[in-house]
């Protein structure tokens, strides 16, 4: 981009995002050096004005937008003058536009187009007949049109129709025209579903759109992506349509003049534009649109379920056990050391059909004293409520304590590349285990392992636009890795990839560098790691974590000011272990004194808080929920009971409660609060324990609706 276009788009981004323009240019500025975002986020307030990461990510993605416009104008600019008719005015008008729609609306007329009915007729010589037809002057249009009549025109009506296309085809390209209709479109489209024809068995599923419409302004996103996934299924026909009469009327008050055969010819051509090309053209602009904005607004409820997942509260560093429950097949059992490593793994048969308690409270019990067990994990699958119940009739000889884990993904996990690498000489059913786990250590660390998109939470997440998807759910798996930072010394290589400035490649190195040479003893030694340049180690250094002699590697205080919390150390005559030890001798540091250069008071504040709470883990701690024991199937539930629950996913519409019986049950969004909300995610949280009452139970379709109004929390 040029120097013209640079600024340009700094302060669209600025206009757009309402963010200051000095803010913007600096953090493009940034970026183009090759700077992360978690790095700009927290590294470089003083620059961007201390922006979050949500708005320097807004800004980037404006940013590349913004770029795949211009080389877009590029494209146009480069194609219609190859056909010799880029005007200076053209161009000037192409270079000067900022907004796709208008770009394509400026491109249209010299667009390439296929073998349409209007490039027919011009190739018959009509389109100065066309011309004359459209001046809207000529009395005697016929006696015009007869001098048209040709080897490839028959008649004077054949030459007329011709004419006509073209007439349709400049009428369709005219930008007035356009905008008009679009304007209509915004206000009044109405977006309809019709069940197709022989498929109504077959496609039950969408009964509810079998005979639907709504104003397409006011149609959910939930709704659009339900139609749209039934059109694409072949059960639906969806429309997205405005008045036509009233449609073309507005159209033919700007391109038809008088009252003549000209005018009349002109007023159908406009009706067949209106039909033929541009009634399908915008109502493929508005799905296309209707479409991205659904999908924004799945996505943005999809990455803040990943985001609270992947912020579960971790257990720590305990010994786990670790259950995935089962009937026939039994419960598979492993033990893993504080650092998740496996120790142990057997099955035990304590649910139907061989209901063995003996032996397996037996086993149970021995391996928890053998290996030292803190916690039990349980994965919240087929059989969960019984091994739960089984596990806690135990009483062992140290403080125990049960979690159920929610196990969407495990085996989407198990049965990967990565958990093959990791485990090779194990099946499916220990790696799965193992998971289960994990996921009660460190959520965040095992959840990095399988593609978000398998995690189980979200809404239509395989219709929206996939790579959107995938640079939004990767924002937010990198944000919360770096908010946490990652142990070097531990972290597997999934892990280390999502760290500021390392990726997959230089994870790899740092794992192998890890395997030949031992542990990193401080942070200057990941210097040695192949790949790992100046750059690279400016980046990732704040976040990665080594518990070693120098305590500012265990911080998120970046390596470029340990001089000067060496300085401030200095200032008060302690050491800079005792900076953190100390309360007293924190109260001394007057951060005013250390401002200079690139150091203001944003980043000062942030280092004397890590000072106070190094590598402060912004996670909560783990709780567990206990079901109402009486509860056990669907089968069991009626209506007004009020159950513990958790909240299993969250949606645009409502959030799916799982009270213990293996089906999760919807709040509906007009159920989940006695106060007005705007959507499920202000009221509740994804893993929140919650108190519900039942509203209704479908027994033969197995679905469950539930209520928190009115339900003391």
């Amino acid at each position: 981009m040029n120097i013209d276009n640079n600024s340009i788009i700094a302060k669209l981004i600025a206009d757009n995002l309402s963010i200051a323009l000095r803010s913007v240019e600096k953090t493009i500025a940034l970026l183009a050096e090759g700077a992360t975002v978690p790095f700009i986020a927290r590294y470089r307030k003083e620059a961007t004005g201390a922006l979050d990461e949500l708005q320097i990510q807004s800004i980037k993605t404006s940013l590349e937008q913004y770029e795949e416009l211009v080389r877009r104008k590029e494209t146009i600019i480069s194609t219609i003058k190859s056909q010799e008719q880029l005007t200076p005015q053209l161009e000037k008008a192409i270079l000067d536009c900022w907004d796709s729609t208008t770009l394509e609306d400026l491109y249209l007329p010299y667009k390439p187009k296929r073998r349409t009915r209007a490039e027919v007729a011009r190739s018959h010589g009509l389109e100065p007949l066309a011309r004359i037809i459209m001046a809207q002057n000529e009395q005697n249009i016929e006696r015009r049109a007869n001098s048209f009549v040709n080897d490839d025109v028959a008649s004077a009506d054949d030459a007329i129709a011709g004419a006509a296309d073209i007439i349709a085809e400049w009428i369709s390209e005219n930008k007035r025209v356009r905008n008009t209709v679009r304007n209509m479109f915004r206000r009044e489209a109405v977006i309809s579903s019709a069940v197709a024809r022989g498929k109504e068995k077959e496609g039950e599923t969408y009964s509810t759109y079998f005979d639907f419409s709504e104003p397409l302004r006011r149609s959910s996103s939930h709704h659009i992506l339900a139609m749209l996934r039934g059109e694409k299924e072949g059960f639906l026909k969806v429309n997205i349509a405005v008045d036509a009469d009233k449609a073309i009327e507005a159209i033919s008050r700007l391109v038809v003049r008088g009252y003549g055969e000209a005018s009349d010819i002109v007023a159908d051509a406009a009706a067949d534009s209106y039909k033929r090309l541009i009634k399908p053209s915008i109502e493929t602009e508005f799905r296309n649109e209707a479409k991205a904005s659904a999908d924004d607004q799945a996505i943005e409820i999809f990455a803040q379920n990943v985001r609270q997942l992947l912020f579960a509260a971790p257990l720590g560093e305990k010994a786990v056990m670790a259950i995935d429950p089962g009937f026939r097949t039994g419960c598979k059992v492993v033990c893993l050391d504080a650092q998740g490593n496996l120790l142990y793994h057997d099955v035990i048969y304590p649910t139907a059909p061989r209901c063995d308690t003996a032996g397996a409270s037996a086993k149970v019990t021995s391996l928890v004293k053998k290996y030292h067990i803190d916690a039990i994990a349980i994965g919240n699958g087929t059989a969960s409520r019984e091994t739960t119940r089984f596990i806690k009739s135990i009483a062992f000889d140290r403080p125990v304590t049960t979690f159920v884990v929610n196990e969407s993904g495990a085996s989407i996990y198990s049965a990967s590349k990565v958990a093959r690498e990791e485990f090779p000489d194990h099946d499916v059913t220990v790696r799965g285990a193992v998971s289960i786990g994990r996921r009660l250590i460190d959520p965040l660390a095992e959840l990095v392992k399988i593609d978000p998109k398998s995690i189980g939470v979200g809404q239509y997440q395989h219709d929206v636009d996939q790579n959107k998807l995938k640079t939004s759910l990767d924002f937010v798996v990198e944000s919360c890795v770096n908010s946490v930072g990652v142990n070097v010394n531990t972290a597997s290589k999934e892990l280390l990839s999502y760290v500021a400035g390392i990726g997959n490649q230089l994870a790899l190195n740092i794992v192998n560098y890890r395997r030949e040479n031992g542990s990193f003893a401080t942070r200057k030694d990941i210097l040695k790691v192949p790949r790992m340049g100046a750059k690279a180690f400016e980046q990732c250094a704040g976040f990665l974590r080594i518990a070693g002699n120098n305590p500012l590697d265990n911080s998120s205080i970046h390596p470029e000011r340990y001089r000067l919390v060496e300085q401030m150390a200095h200032d008060c005559r302690c050491s800079v272990a005792d900076l953190f030890e100390s309360a007293e001798i924190r109260k001394k540091i007057d951060i005013k004194r250390y401002i200079s250069g690139d150091v203001g008071e944003p980043t000062l504040r942030d280092i004397v808080r890590e000072l106070e709470a190094p590598g402060r883990d912004p996670r909560t701690d783990s709780q567990d929920i206990a079901f109402d024991d009486s509860i056990e199937s669907i089968d069991d539930l009626r209506e007004g009971m009020e159950l513990n629950g958790i909240v299993s996913n969250i949606t645009q519409f409502g959030a799916f409660v799982d009270i213990g019986v293996h089906i999760s049950g919807l709040v509906h969004i007009s159920e989940i609060s006695d106060h007005f909300v705007r959507s499920a995610a202000e009221a509740v949280k994804l893993n929140q324990p919650v108190r519900v009452r039942v509203k209704s139970v479908d027994y033969e379709r197995k679905r469950i609706s539930l209520s928190m109004k009115g339900v003391k929390q």
